[in-house]
């Protein structure tokens, strides 16, 4: 009977490394430092949205009806997967609507854009 492997130091929380590995069927043993991967340091619950989340395809509304929560949850654990894999969030950067009217009288951008960029603090791209 086969147990879901250890993840976490039962002891102080960090990330423990596999150093042997076992052929099941000639009983090898392969002995070193082996690399788990990222996805294997996910909690239950992330692996779970991750599951619901690539079965639905990336479709946000389908992950809510699956796992009956909202828009700004799935959102969050998105978030939370995202940053427990090792990757930080690219923010849009908060724009200043001086910054807006000086590209918009540039050209860089169009009248809609800077309305946009007003109403929400941030450009789109």
């Amino acid at each position: 009977m086969g147990y879901k492997i250890l993840t976490k130091c039962p002891v102080c929380n960090s990330k423990l490394k596999v150093t042997k590995l076992r052929c099941s069927c000639c009983n090898t043993i392969i002995e070193n430092e082996f690399e788990l991967s990222k996805f294997a340091y996910l909690s239950a619950e992330q692996l779970e949205f991750v599951e619901v989340f690539l079965r639905s395809r990336g479709n946000i509304k389908d992950v809510e009806k699956e796992m009956g929560i909202s828009y700004p949850t799935v959102r969050s654990k998105l978030d939370d997967v995202i940053l427990a894999l090792g990757y930080s969030l690219n923010k849009k950067p908060k724009i200043s609507n001086k910054e807006v009217l000086d590209m918009l009288e540039k050209g860089e951008i169009s009248p809609e854009a800077a309305l946009k960029a007003i109403k929400e603090g941030e450009l789109l791209e």
